[in-house]
Parts: C-alpha cells; sequence; structure tokens
C-alpha cells in the first residue's frame, strides 16, 4: 500500500511535486484535487506568514496555518519560524489575484489533519513506519512521521547498546524506519520505538566468530570492565583499562560468545581517534514488512527474556 503522507522533504524533486509547482496550470490542478504539495519556506514576515516562490508564483501561508494550533487555540512564533529554508507540506485552499499578482494562499495545518485523519489514526502498535528525523536532545530524537506531524522516539528505544546522545546513531535529516510502540490518543500522541528492527542478539552474534580482531565504539566505561559496541544492537565487555574515554574507536579480539548468558568477552587490543558511522542497517524487510506483533532479543536457549509486544 502506497503511502501518501510521507515525512516533508520526501517530496521535493518527484515528478509529481514537480509537476504540480511548475506552473499555474499546475497548481490549479493540485487545489482542484486536493493534492499535498512541498516547497521551500523562503522567508516569515512580521506578522508570522510563510513566503514560498513557487516557480514564479507568490505563496502564502498565514500563522494559523502553519502548523494544528496547541489545545489553547495558539500557534508559537518557534513553530512558524523554524520552518524557513525547510520543505514545507501544504495543500492550496485557494489562488487569487490582486493588481495582476497571483498569490496562492497554502495550508500546512489541512494536509497534517488530513495526515492524522486518514493515515494516522489507523496506526497500531507494531507498524512499522516511515519516519524523518527532525531535532535531537539528550533524552531522544524528534521525528518526522508524516506530513510534519511529530513522534518521540526516546533514547533507550533506539538501539540495544547503549548511547550516551542520539547525535550518537542519527544526524538531523535522516530518514529511518520506526515500530509504533505505543499511541496515546486521547493527547493525539504517538510514541515510536527503533531498537525491534536492528536484529536480534543472534542475528548480529552471527556476523562475529571468536578470534576475529574487529573494530568497535566504546560505548560505557564502568568498574568491572569497558562495554564495546560491535553493532548497534550487541555491545561485548572488555576488561577494564585506563586511558580510555566513551566515544573512541576500539579495536578489539573476540575471545568468547556466549548464546545463553548473551554474552560477548573481548580483549582491548587498541584505542584509536577514528570515527565509526554506524548505518541503520535492518534485519526486517522495511519494504514489504509493515507489521510486527512481537519481537524477542534474548535467544532461546537464554533463560534471561528480553522481548517487545505490541
Amino acid at each position: 500500500m502506497m503511502n501518501n503522507y510521507l515525512p516533508e522533504g520526501q517530496r521535493i524533486g518527484t515528478a509529481k511535486n514537480t509537476e504540480y509547482i511548475s506552473s499555474l496550470k499546475g497548481l490549479e490542478y493540485a487545489m482542484c484535487s486536493s493534492a499535498i504539495v512541498e516547497a521551500v519556506a523562503l522567508r516569515c514576515d512580521s506578522n508570522m506568514t510563510l513566503e514560498f516562490d513557487l516557480n514564479g508564483i507568490r505563496g502564502i501561508m498565514p500563522r494559523q496555518e502553519c502548523v494544528i494550533p496547541d489545545s489553547d487555540g495558539s500557534v508559537k512564533d518557534i513553530a512558524v519560524i523554524t520552518r524557513v529554508g525547510k520543505p514545507v507540506c501544504f495543500k492550496i485552499i485557494n489562488i487569487i489575484e490582486e493588481k495582476g499578482i497571483k498569490t496562492a494562499l497554502l495550508s500546512r495545518r489541512s494536509a497534517q489533519y488530513e495526515c492524522i485523519h486518514n493515515y494516522l489514526c489507523d496506526l497500531i502498535p507494531g507498524d512499522i513506519i516511515p519516519c524523518r528525523v527532525t531535532h535531537l536532545e539528550h533524552f531522544g530524537a524528534f521525528v518526522d512521521i508524516g506530513c510534519g506531524v511529530i513522534s518521540l522516539l526516546p533514547i533507550d528505544s533506539i538501539s540495544v547498546s547503549r548511547i550516551s546522545h542520539p547525535s550518537d546513531r542519527f544526524n538531523i535529516g535522516k530518514d529511518i524506519y520506526v515500530v509504533v510502540k505505543s499511541i496515546d490518543r486521547d493527547d493525539a500522541r504517538i510514541y515510536v520505538s527503533h531498537k525491534e528492527l536492528l536484529g536480534t542478539w543472534e542475528e548480529n552474534a552471527q556476523r562475529f566468530s571468536v578470534g576475529q580482531t574487529v573494530a568497535g565504539i566504546i560505548r560505557s566505561i564502568e568498574e568491572y570492565g569497558i562495554f564495546v559496541e560491535l553493532s548497534p544492537n550487541l555491545a561485548g565487555l572488555a576488561e577494564y583499562r585506563n586511558g580510555v574515554s566513551i566515544g573512541k574507536c576500539a579495536s578489539v579480539y573476540i575471545k568468547s560468545i556466549f548464546p545463553d548468558r548473551m554474552k560477548v568477552k573481548l580483549v582491548l587490543v587498541d584505542v584509536c581517534e577514528n570515527k565509526i558511522e554506524r548505518s541503520s542497517e535492518y534485519f526486517v524487510d522495511t519494504a514489504n514488512t509493515l507489521h510486527i506483533d512481537r519481537w524477542r532479543y534474548s535467544p532461546a536457549c537464554c533463560e534471561r527474556v528480553i522481548e517487545s509486544v505490541f
């Protein structure tokens, strides 16, 4: 099933979106067909109105049309001015002409309401959806799950391997997939997770073998040892050593692997300043798998059970 409610920025450059904004005829067709269109906001005036250049035709988006208002009906200035220079989705609600100049009246709010009612309201826990990272805080990443509607991805749901900050895993603008974790329908909030798509302990451990020396990232330093990330969902433990710090690249020798205890014992060989970039490699076919009911991280032979049930 095709998703018509993509995160903002994913329509820019597509043939259909280019067709809509390339001419007055295209804009009129988009208006009549109630299509969702995207363009980059060029400026914001003193009245908090966003302005666009739609291939020579002026587009304006009044303050109240820039975003779904808060519960008290207000729209914060920051919600408007932070759109400048970024792709913004909208529906064209009217095209007017004053003194021979045509102006398109745009509404992001209308696009968001449609996204919520026709797409997000039908989601249930366990659904796998695309999103785009929009903002990073120490407690998690904010992601656009459709038409600029934002969801929180908590830091402990990003990966099994512990990270100090979401920037250890993501950068702003990164397109990822997430699984719907829970839905608060009273407050219209959707919470998402990411680690369930990055493979189980066994799936990750199968990529390594005893006797290998591999590169990893130091993620945690404790009195009893140093945790080194081998992949986003797998870490091993090396003996404690002075002079190392979190975030550094480490070469480690794999001494032993114990599936029944979910343990990988490592020997720290060396530490260097090189940076390892970890991409989001999914163990779920996100193109064809739209839902999961449960995910068990721990091996069947392990007494300790780590799983997510949706």
